[in-house]
């Protein structure tokens, strides 16, 4: 048995708690707070065909560091997990990458909305966690820009009662302002480019397409203020959509482009402060329901290209954690909302098997973040420089203790 004795619960009391064990182990949790295992519902772990930036084994350690017990990954690889013969080989692939660091990560996986594969749904359904579709283009060629084939489908989902999430830009918004500023080379005009605009058009076409269908839509990665009006709005009408938002938004805005040029290209891309300081007040107001990485690393040689050559994405998994719950001792969010974002909502919404998953959280010492601890394979992160608390110590899941200080 596993004893932590006085440990600080998500409820701010003192407990004493318990989980089964081979042994018998007592932890002092007097520095610590109990979570549970958390969900991020959203990452791009680059298996299968780009491991040079990521893969399972050194993700694992990433997502374990960061408390996270969950995940659910993109399907934006290459090739696109857009069939049924490509997601059994991902299945694969992953779980063989998982034992060879044996470690305990539940994961699912979403399938790629491709237009020329839609046959392949009906034979996945029951296999996946959803269907993700990219309206605007990003890493990777899952595009699906046309109403014809999004109405197709919203279709097929309600058929299958399957939840769509989406990357909600609008391509031409897009590929209008890329052409206007095709000769610029300063960072900023990213944010420009990839306008609010085009991600409140975008999203305003989401929510048509889920009243019309009755389907539940996940948007992900929202970032403006117009997005979040529009999601508000739908909520209180009784659509069925949800909303998730990333802790690059939260925590970084586009007067940081100097300072970290490649590092802070992502997409959607970041955003004015004002626009920033509205998502806090969605978060709190329980407007937004969940928070995902986007974990989507690429390696700094590529991240050091000029402006129109730098992939988007940054890495993100396992500094989740630590920047929510710094913002929680700074009275930023209570601790509660952040148990809904970051476990229960995604539990719910995604109807997910409850477990005994279990996180010890350091919420004592405060350090600085530096490239060097980073995990994932990529080995940066946007966040580095800043003095950050809540880094996990211990996990407990699937019956093993992980002390992740050691992996």
């Amino acid at each position: 048995m596993i004893t932590i004795a006085n440990i600080l619960m998500p409820d701010e009391t003192r407990q004493t708690i318990t989980r089964p064990y081979h042994e018998d182990i007592t932890i002092d949790g007097t520095d610590l707070l109990a979570l549970p295992g958390l969900v991020d519902p959203h990452v791009h772990f680059r298996v299968p065909g780009m491991e040079d930036k990521e893969d399972w084994q050194h993700a694992s350690k990433a997502s374990l560091k960061g408390g996270i017990t969950t995940v659910f990954d993109m399907p934006n690889t290459k090739p696109a997990t857009t069939t049924q013969e490509r997601l059994h080989n991902k299945f694969r692939i992953i779980d063989g990458q998982l034992a060879e660091v044996n470690l305990p990560l539940r994961y699912k996986l979403f399938f790629g909305a491709d237009k020329n594969q839609f046959h392949e749904i009906v034979k996945v359904k029951d296999e996946i966690v959803g269907i993700k579709v990219f309206m605007g283009a990003s890493t990777g060629d899952l595009l699906m820009d046309d109403e014809a084939s999004l109405h197709a489908i919203y279709a097929l989902a309600k058929a299958h009662n399957l939840i769509i999430a989406l990357h909600a830009e609008d391509e031409l918004i897009i590929r209008e302002n890329a052409a206007k500023y095709a000769s610029e080379t300063d960072y900023k005009y990213h944010s420009i480019i990839r306008s609010p605009e085009a991600a409140v058009k975008a999203v305003d076409l989401v929510i048509k397409l889920s009243e019309i269908y009755g389907v539940t839509s996940y948007i992900l990665h929202l970032s403006t203020r117009g997005e979040l009006d529009l999601v508000k709005a739908a909520k209180a009408r009784g659509i069925k959509v949800f909303a998730e938002t990333c802790p690059h938004y939260l925590f970084l805005d586009e007067s940081m482009y100097p300072a970290l040029n490649g590092r802070a290209k992502m997409n959607p891309p970041l955003r004015s402060k004002a626009e920033q300081d509205y998502l806090w007040q969605a978060l709190n107001e329980g407007v937004i329901d969940t928070i995902g990485s986007d974990h989507a690393p690429h390696q700094l040689h590529e991240k050091a290209q000029p402006l129109c050559k730098c992939p988007s994405g940054v890495p993100g998994i396992e500094t989740t954690l630590p920047l929510m719950l710094t913002a929680w001792r700074e009275g930023r969010v209570k601790l509660s909302r952040l148990l809904e974002l970051l476990h229960s909502n995604p539990q719910k919404l995604f109807s997910l098997p409850a477990n005994d998953d279990l996180v010890l959280v350091d919420i004592k010492n405060y350090r600085e973040l530096t490239d060097e601890q980073m995990a994932s394979k990529c080995k940066w992160s946007p966040f580095s420089g800043m003095n950050l608390t809540g880094f996990p110590r211990y996990v407990y899941t699937q019956n093993r203790l992980i002390d992740v200080t050691q992996i």
